[in-house]
């Protein structure tokens, strides 16, 4: 184990933030739909009667990809897109890499920037009894091919060491690009894990997104084993996959539940990263109807952002935020956020908090912009939280309250 940031190190890292520096103005729209109900987009822009305090815990890490903390002050999990896990102490010290992954595929066929890697991880709920811990990577199948993939492992008393390592999920079919993977895992309690994937990105497979013989696109229910649930909404249709919860999805990178509610967050093309209460069964459009256009600045499919039968967002950006995963707020150090839900964002950037009245959001702010992008965001015990920053130079950082608003 190495200690990244020493205490002088992290003393010099310490940065009071205040309310006034958050504010944020819209920026121009990408496409000119109307939203279909008020505040389904654009809700108004507040700013919190708080200052912050920052410490950066940990940097050097290479494309910080999920953040976990483990029971009992145990530390915290870090995920490394090129295919690391590690556990970092809050004193800034960190673990050599856990052995026992499976082969990580972090390539990028063709050449250019890769989005594939060791990607979510998270603490089972079991983990008291069974030390079972959850992970979403790229998992390449040959010939350049990969596909999402789950899996479980036991972590060692000493955690150094994954054993019983497993697939949970595998994607279907294996796709020639190495974009939009996902994925994040969550639990709706301690029977069920929801995996979250993409689709792939291409003309050629986004379409698959509304194919129900696929797993692109999804949102995916297993049992903790990898089994399927005999209630889950398409089990026994013909032609359809019995795992899928979800379908019509674009590249969910952030998944949460509130009681028994799963909320996802995708990416969107340029305007239309979306969040959606995802219920089962339902299909969520994508790439049929969206409120972006594509990155050349043309239609997706016919142009439109409604149409019978599929979803409308809870929630939509544009411009965009390019989010990655989120949390719901709990906690006694920022109380007036209880139940808002904190969004990583790689473009926005920093965190953007969401304020909810039941299930329409009803507020909306942008904090901490100075980290740029930000992959993960995760709530302590305390009610603190931690950023990953998402560089080759990545950073951990831990956010408090300034004893000034104390």
């Amino acid at each position: 184990m190495k200690r990244i940031a020493s205490t002088l190190t992290a003393l010099a890292a310490l940065a009071a933030t205040p309310a006034a520096a958050q504010t944020h103005e819209w920026g121009t729209k990408n496409a000119e739909f109307e939203p279909a109900f008020e505040n389904q987009t654009r809700a108004p822009l507040v700013a919190s009667d708080y200052s912050y305090t920052t410490q950066t815990i940990a940097d050097g890490l290479v494309h910080p990809w999920a953040v976990e903390a483990l029971p009992d002050d145990g530390g915290l999990l870090i995920t490394e897109r090129p295919g690391r896990l590690r556990v970092l102490q809050m004193d800034g010290t960190l673990s050599d890499p856990i052995a026992g992954l499976p082969e990580i595929f972090n390539e990028a066929p063709g050449g250019g920037n890769t989005q594939a890697g060791l990607l979510d991880v998270k603490v089972g709920p079991t983990f008291a009894e069974d030390r079972w811990i959850y992970f979403t990577y790229s998992k390449g199948t040959g010939d350049g091919m990969s596909v999402t993939a789950a899996a479980r492992g036991k972590l060692s008393e000493d955690m150094t060491e994954l054993t019983e390592v497993s697939d949970i999920f595998v994607q279907d079919p294996p796709s020639p690009v190495a974009m939009h993977y996902g994925s994040r895992i969550v639990f709706d309690g301690a029977d069920h894990a929801f995996i979250t994937t993409g689709e792939h990105s291409s003309q050629a497979e986004r379409v698959k997104s509304q194919d129900l013989s696929t797993t692109y696109g999804k949102v995916i229910r297993v049992a903790l084993d990898g089994s399927t649930p005999d209630d889950n909404p398409f089990v026994g249709q013909e032609d359809a996959v019995d795992t899928i919860w979800s379908y019509g999805h674009r590249n969910v990178q952030g998944a949460a539940m509130r009681g028994d509610q799963l909320f996802t967050l995708e990416h969107g093309p340029a305007g239309g990263d979306e969040i959606n209460i995802t219920e089962a069964g339902k299909n969520y459009g994508w790439p049929v109807i969206s409120y972006g256009i594509n990155y050349s600045g043309t239609q997706v499919g016919e142009g439109i952002a409604v149409q019978e039968g599929m979803e409308q967002p809870d929630y939509y950006w544009d411009p965009v935020i390019a989010p990655g995963d989120m949390s719901f707020y709990q906690g006694e150090m920022f109380p007036e956020w209880d139940g808002d839900l904190l969004v990583a964002a790689l473009v926005a950037p920093g965190i953007v908090r969401l304020g909810w009245d039941g299930d329409k959001v009803a507020e909306e702010e942008r904090l901490l912009t100075q980290f740029g992008r930000v992959r993960d965001v995760e709530i302590l015990d305390d009610g603190s939280f931690i950023l990953a920053t998402d560089y080759e130079n990545g950073e951990i950082i831990l956010v408090t309250k300034s004893d000034s608003d104390s």
